[in-house]
Order: C-alpha cells, then structure tokens, then sequence
C-alpha cells in the first residue's frame, strides 16, 4: 500500500506500507524454504502470503508485551522498544529514517555520525532499555546534531558507520527519481486534457510492452459498456433522454 502524507504547509511525502516489506520478505523465505523441502522429499509446495498475516507476525514484540499486563504506548513512526529508531529531521528540513539494532552499532553511531563518542558511555544511554528510558533526551540530542547537517550529510555518515537509513521523499523527489527514468517507467498517454504522463504498471512481461491506451473522456464509452451489458440501443436513448445517462 502506498501512503500519502502532508498538509498546507508541508509537502507531501510518500511511503509504502510495512505490511507490503514483511509479506515480500515472508515471500523470499518460503521461496527458499519450499524449494529446500522438494530438493529433500521431491515435493512441491504451494505457498499462500497473506499481508495481514505478515504484519500480524511483525507485531509479536508488543502482542507478546501485553503478558506483563499493559500495552506498550504508542510510539508512532517510531519503535516501541528500540531507540534511536524512526524519523529525524535534519538541518534542511528533510527527513532521514536510521534504525539502530545492537551496541556495536550505537558505538559506531556516536563516534561516525553524532561525532560525540562520549554518549557511548553515558549512563543514560549505554543500553538500549535506558535509551528507551531516555528517549526524549536522546532524541533531542540527535535532532541537535542533525540540525547542523543536511539530509545527504547525515545519510553519508550512516552509510559510513554502516547504519541501517533511507530518506523520506516527497512526491516530486519521487517523480524526478533517476530510478524511474533510468527504468523506463514514464509513458505519454493521450487524454481529453492532453497528454499526461503516467507510470507503467509495477510488472514486466519479457518480450512485450504493456499496452496503455488513451484516458477516455467521462461518458465516452457508455453506451459500449451498456451494450455489452444486453441493453437495447431504444433504452439507452430512452435512458439518455431522461438525462439518467
């Protein structure tokens, strides 16, 4: 599912859903795991994915946190249980996503990317249960430091100490994406207010172009459609004549 986010004083951005990442990544591995099985019995498998399933098993942490008697809080972009992880905004305006997953890599993010190794040790942070305790302070700090660098600068630093991190885009940064020129995706396509650009389709058949045709102007194939539908030609006209059409 893709997701559009924004309002009148920030520009849209654009995200896909998670349930869409984990039902492509339960996908793969039971690719593997079928294909394991036959090389074993000589038995094929027939596989079904289910993207509510997916996002269901993605919940296990808090469904499982909820045996100590409460929910966790709600935590937005953010993760409930690990910190830093989510959304930060950096000295350009533009959003940056990081996730952090274990001590070496908060080592390595204070030194590389923060330029402050003294965090590493601090008492607040030197686990990921206080960073979690601290968030507010921590985050704080990390918005700080970002506020000084812009959007590519924080990713190259990331990049570096080999973080885990993607850029928030808005819609044109995803219209003007090298990525869909470079992949041919564009397609001129003839409409009642002129040509308009659109996407192709998200699948590839090899050998053969996907056929798009013109946008039909409103009502233009109706009576085609009613037609094909078993209706007389005398109660279209009848229908359009009392303007029900």
């Amino acid at each position: 599912m893709l997701s559009i986010t924004g309002s009148e004083d920030e520009p849209a951005k654009v995200g896909i859903s998670v349930a869409d990442i984990s039902a492509g990544m339960y996908a793969f591995s039971s690719i593997l795991a079928a294909l394991l099985r036959r090389e074993k019995t000589d038995e094929g498998s027939s596989l079904e994915i289910s993207l509510f399933d997916s996002l269901a098993e993605w919940m296990s942490y808090p469904v499982y946190y909820a045996y100590g008697g409460t929910a966790p809080p709600r935590s937005g972009a953010r993760h409930a249980t690990i910190d830093p992880y989510g959304p930060y905004t950096a000295g350009d305006g533009k959003v940056v996503y990081l996730g952090l997953q274990n001590e070496r890599e908060w080592a390595r993010f204070c030194v590389d990317v923060l330029q402050r190794p003294e965090l590493g040790t601090d008492p607040r942070f030197s686990s990921n249960p206080k960073r979690v305790q601290h968030r507010r302070e921590l985050d704080a700090t990390i918005i700080q430091a970002f506020s000084a660098l812009t959007a590519e600068q924080v990713i190259e630093r990331l990049e570096q100490a080999q973080i885990a991190n993607a850029r928030m885009n808005t819609v044109q940064e995803l219209i003007d994406h090298p990525q869909l020129a470079a992949r041919d995706r564009w397609r001129e396509v003839p409409s009642p207010a002129g040509e308009v650009r659109m996407l192709k389709p998200p699948f590839n058949f090899e050998g053969m172009d996907v056929p798009m045709g013109a946008i039909p102007a409103v009502g233009e194939h109706t009576d085609a459609i009613l037609s094909e539908l078993g209706i007389e030609d005398a109660t279209i006209r009848q229908w359009r004549a009392r303007e029900i059409i």
